[in-house]
């Protein structure tokens, strides 16, 4: 499941750096496609907020209710979820009112998605660093099965990098040069 989660976190920082490059793209001025950011917080509001995150709080809420655990750290990564979820919708919300031809000044627009792209990576390197370690440690392969039947039933397909790219996607895919699928 560990693998799995990081696969997840390999692909959200590739659309991230996509994220990266079209921020300093704007402010230089240049052209982009708002509808291609607005594709990637789809994607990462889609599958992080409805499936990867909720399969980190699963593995994570076992673990803290079999293990030990002081304090903060208990509750850390759920806020750090909640702030995700929030900086998503403010990011889609302004993104979806240029799409609309609403002015938004540029200054305002692009600290709002260099402080969602920095909250995201900074997410992604708290739980590689500190929380996988820690459920790697502690949980056993018991564990670890127990939480593959839990999680069976919740499984989806990946719309973007999965075996079937969604209509809503392809353009992204085509974009991060991803095998379209028809």
């Amino acid at each position: 499941m560990l693998a799995s989660l990081h696969k997840d976190h390999l692909n959200i920082s590739r659309l991230l750096a996509l994220l990266k490059h079209k921020l300093a793209v704007i402010r230089n001025e240049q052209p982009v496609s708002y509808f291609l950011l607005r594709d990637v917080v789809d994607y990462l509001r889609e599958v992080s907020d409805k499936y990867h995150h909720p399969k980190e709080e699963m593995i994570y809420d076992y673990y803290l209710k079999y293990r030990v655990v002081e304090g903060e750290v208990a509750n850390r990564l759920q806020e750090e979820h909640a702030r995700l979820l929030e900086a998503g919708a403010e990011l889609k919300e302004m993104v979806e009112m240029i799409l609309m031809d609403a002015v938004i000044p540029l200054d305002q627009f692009t600290a709002r998605l260099e402080q969602f792209v920095a909250l995201q990576e900074a997410h992604i390197n708290y739980e590689e660093g500190v929380i996988f370690p820690h459920l790697r440690d502690s949980l056993t392969e018991d564990d670890w099965r127990h939480l593959e039947q839990i999680w069976h039933n919740r499984a989806i397909g990946d719309p973007l990098f999965g075996a079937e790219i969604s209509q809503h996607f392809q353009a992204l895919a085509k974009r991060l040069s991803l095998p379209l699928s028809f």
